[in-house]
C-alpha cells in the first residue's frame, strides 16, 4: 500500500471511530437533563405537599397553587361532575363517618379543574344529614367544589393516609394520593374524601411577564 493510500485508509478509519461520539455525548446530555427534571419535580412535589397541608380544604389550596403555577392572581377551580365512574365504597366508610347501615350516604365524583387543567380527581363520601338542604342541592345541581359547598360549616381536615405516586382507584399520571376525613367544629365526621392529584401539579411556574416601561419623562426646563 503506497503511503497515500495508506494515509486514506487511516484517515477514514478515523471517521468510522470518531462518527459515534457526538451521539454518545448527548446521550450524557440528556441522562444529565433528565436527572435534573427528576429533581425538580421532585422538589415541586414537596412544596405541593406542604401547599396543600396549609389549607383544610383542598380546593382553597388548588386555588393557590394553580395561581402559583400560572402567575395569575386570582385561579378559579371547577368541580366537573364524573358520571358512570363511581369508586368502590370503602369497607370503613360507615364506621368513620359514624353511620349505620340504613342511613344514606351522599357521594360525589369530580375533577378539579384550574385553567392548566385537571389538577385533582376526587372522591368524596358525606353524611348529607349533617349539611343543610341547600348544601345538598348544590351538591346534586352545580359544579362548585364540595369544600366551597360546605364552607360555612367551618370543618378540620384529620389526614389518614398520604402516598406519592397513584394509589387504588386512582387514574394514571397521579403524582399523589390523598385520604382524608373532614370533621365539624365539635369533633363529627362530615366526610371521607379520596384525592388523585395529577402530575400537572409538578409544572414549573410560568415566568412573570414585566409590564413594558413608560415614556422617559421629559427633561425639566
Amino acid at each position: 500500500m503506497t503511503r497515500r493510500r495508506a494515509g486514506v485508509a487511516l484517515w477514514m478509519g478515523a471517521q468510522v471511530v470518531l462518527g459515534p461520539v457526538p451521539a454518545l455525548a448527548h446521550s450524557h446530555v440528556s441522562a444529565r437533563e433528565a436527572r435534573s427534571e427528576a429533581r425538580r419535580e421532585a422538589a415541586q412535589l414537596t412544596r405541593f405537599e406542604a401547599a396543600l397541608a396549609a389549607q383544610p380544604s383542598a380546593t382553597r389550596a388548588l386555588e393557590g397553587w394553580c395561581g402559583q403555577l400560572t402567575g395569575a392572581e386570582h385561579e378559579a377551580i371547577t368541580a366537573r361532575l364524573v358520571a358512570g365512574h363511581d369508586a368502590v365504597l370503602p369497607a370503613d366508610v360507615r364506621s368513620l363517618l359514624g353511620v349505620g347501615r340504613g342511613e344514606a350516604l351522599g357521594y360525589r365524583h369530580v375533577r378539579l379543574a384550574c385553567s392548566l387543567g385537571t389538577l385533582s380527581e376526587a372522591h368524596n363520601w358525606y353524611v348529607p344529614g349533617r349539611l343543610t338542604p341547600a348544601m345538598n342541592a348544590a351538591l346534586a345541581s352545580t359544579d362548585t367544589p364540595f369544600g366551597k359547598v360546605v364552607a360555612p360549616l367551618h370543618f378540620a381536615r384529620e389526614p389518614l393516609a398520604s402516598l406519592r405516586g397513584r394509589g387504588d382507584g386512582c387514574p394514571s399520571r397521579t403524582v399523589l394520593t390523598h385520604r382524608a376525613l373532614l370533621r365539624l367544629p365539635d369533633g363529627g365526621p362530615l366526610a371521607l374524601v379520596v384525592e388523585c392529584y395529577s402530575v400537572l401539579n409538578l409544572a414549573s411556574p410560568r415566568p412573570v411577564e414585566m409590564p413594558p416601561r413608560g415614556k422617559p419623562l421629559p427633561p425639566a426646563p
